[in-house]
C-alpha cells in the first residue's frame, strides 16, 4: 500500500515555535519533531502568502508558477493542474482539502476529489473536520490541511501568554507594545498546536500513523516588521517537521539547507509517483538517511504583496545577498497592521535608508543588520552571489530580467502614496 500523505500548513508562523527553541509552547509539534525529522534550515520560496503556497504546491518558483502576488488581489496560477493534488490524484490517491489553501478561487480546479466543508479556516473548526476524514479515510489518500493561525489578527492572550514575561522576536526591541504583540502571537500558536494535536490523535485512533507521511510547515515568516514580505531569514525561514515513511523518523535534527521546492519531489519519491518535469526542487530522502547535503544554496523572491516591491535573494550556509529592483514603497506598506508595526512607524521607520544591494555574513550577523555590500573586502563574495542570482534568474526566465513587472489586468494593489487600494 502506498503511504498516505498529510500536509498541514499554518499561516505566518516562521520558526517561532517550541521545537526551534523559542518560548512558544507547541507540545504537539514538539512530539511530532521527536518522532520525526526537524529541519532547522528550511526556507520558503517567497515570503508572501499566495506566492509561497503556490511554489510549495507546484514545486517551482513563484514566477514560474505565475503566482507573483496575492490570490485575493487578482493574481493566479499559470497552470492549476500542476498542483500536487492533481499529480497524486492521477496516481491513484484520493485527494482532499480541509481549510485554507489560498492559491485558487475554485479549489476543485487544483485536483482535489473532496473539499471538506468547514465553518471557518481556524484550527478549532478545521481540525475536527480533518479528523473525521481520517477516521473514515480510504487509503491511499492525500489530505491537505490549512490553518489560518498564526495570521493576524492574533488570538487573545490567556494566562499562559503573559506579556510581562514574553520576549519579542529579533530584530524588534523589547517594549510594552512588542511584548503584548508577541504574547498574542503565542496565543495563536497555541490554537494551531491544539489543532495539530487533534490530527495526530485521529491518525493514532485510525491506525494510520505508521503508513502516513505527516508534513507540518508554514508559508513564511511571522507578520512582524522586517520579516514577512522580506527576504531576510525572518521572512523566508520556516518551520518544517516530517514524520513517517521514507526514513523521517527517530527524532532527527537536520541542519542542511532545504527549500519548500523540495517537498513536492520528496512526496513523489516516498509515494512512488513519477516526478513531473516542471519540478525545480530535489528529494530530501538522502537527508532522512543521514547522507550529504542536497543543495548549497536557496533562492527567494518577492514581486507583489499589498504593493509592488520587487526583490530577489540567494542564501548559502554563510552568506545572504538581496537585490531590490525598485525603490521600496513607503515603509510598512507591505507589513501587516499590528502593535509592532505601529511602534516602528512611530519611532521613525520612514526615515531609515534602504539599499538596492544587501550582503550579510550570517555567521557574525545572523539578524542581517550590517550590510557589507559596499565593503571592498567583500568584492569576491559579492560577485559570486550576484552571478548565482543572475544565473538562477536566467534559467527560470524571471520576468524581472525584462524590466518592471506589470500586474495582471484587474489586479488590486495598494497605492503607497495614499494607502488606497487601486484596481488595474
Amino acid at each position: 500500500m502506498p503511504p498516505n500523505i498529510v500536509l498541514l500548513t499554518t499561516h505566518d508562523t516562521g520558526r517561532y515555535v517550541q521545537p526551534y527553541g523559542h518560548a512558544v509552547p507547541t507540545p504537539n509539534l514538539q512530539r511530532l519533531a521527536e518522532e520525526g525529522v526537524l529541519f532547522r534550515q528550511a526556507f520558503c520560496v517567497a515570503p508572501t502568502c499566495s506566492s509561497s503556497r503556490a511554489a510549495l504546491l507546484t514545486g517551482q518558483s513563484a514566477h514560474n508558477s505565475g503566482m507573483i502576488g496575492l490570490l485575493h488581489r487578482g493574481f493566479a496560477l499559470r497552470e492549476p493542474r500542476e498542483h500536487l493534488a492533481a499529480t497524486l490524484g492521477a496516481a491513484g490517491y484520493h485527494t482532499a482539502l480541509a481549510g485554507l489553501q489560498h492559491v485558487a478561487r475554485a479549489p476543485a480546479t487544483l485536483g482535489y476529489d473532496q473539499v471538506l466543508p468547514v465553518a471557518s479556516r481556524r484550527a478549532a473548526d478545521v481540525a475536527p473536520v480533518a479528523a473525521d476524514f481520517l477516521r473514515a479515510a480510504v487509503e491511499p489518500f492525500y489530505l491537505e490541511i490549512g490553518f489560518q493561525e498564526t495570521h493576524r489578527v492574533f488570538a487573545e492572550p490567556g494566562p499562559a501568554e503573559d506579556a510581562r514575561y514574553t520576549l519579542p522576536p529579533a530584530p524588534l526591541p523589547d517594549t510594552l507594545e512588542t511584548r503584548q504583540d508577541m504574547a498574542a502571537f503565542k496565543a495563536s500558536a497555541r490554537a494551531f498546536d491544539t489543532g495539530l494535536g487533534v490530527i495526530l490523535a485521529a491518525l493514532d485512533q485510525a491506525g494510520l500513523a505508521d503508513n502516513t507521511l505527516v508534513i507540518c510547515t508554514t508559508d513564511h515568516g511571522i507578520a512582524f516588521p522586517g520579516m514577512k514580505a522580506n527576504c531576510t531569514d525572518g521572512g523566508i525561514g520556516v518551520m518544517l517537521v516530517m514524520r513517517g515513511p521514507g526514513g523521517f523518523q527517530g527524532g532527527q535534527v537536520c541542519d542542511a539547507l532545504v527549500s519548500h521546492l523540495d517537498l513536492y519531489p520528496t512526496i513523489c519519491a516516498v509515494a512512488g509517483v513519477a516526478r513531473p518535469a516542471w519540478l525545480q526542487g530535489v528529494s530530501l530522502l538522502p537527508l532522512a538517511r543521514g547522507e550529504a547535503a542536497v543543495r548549497d544554496e536557496i533562492f527567494a523572491e518577492v514581486t507583489f504583496h499589498g504593493a509592488y516591491e520587487p526583490q530577489r535573494a540567494v542564501r548559502t550556509r554563510r552568506w545572504k545577498y538581496i537585490r531590490r529592483y525598485a525603490d521600496p514603497p513607503s515603509p510598512g506598506i507591505n507589513c501587516d497592521a499590528g502593535p509592532s508595526k505601529d511602534y516602528w512607524l512611530r519611532e521613525g521607520w520612514a526615515a531609515r535608508l534602504w539599499e538596492r544591494e544587501q550582503l550579510y555574513d550570517l555567521v557574525h550577523d545572523p539578524h542581517e543588520a550590517h550590510n557589507l555590500a559596499a565593503e571592498p573586502a567583500m568584492g569576491e563574495i559579492l560577485a559570486d552571489l550576484r552571478e548565482r542570482l543572475d544565473a538562477w534568474m536566467r534559467v527560470t526566465d524571471d520576468p524581472l530580467l525584462r524590466g518592471p513587472v506589470a500586474p495582471p489586468p484587474g489586479a488590486r494593489l495598494t497605492d503607497p502614496r495614499t494607502g488606497e487600494v487601486v484596481q488595474y
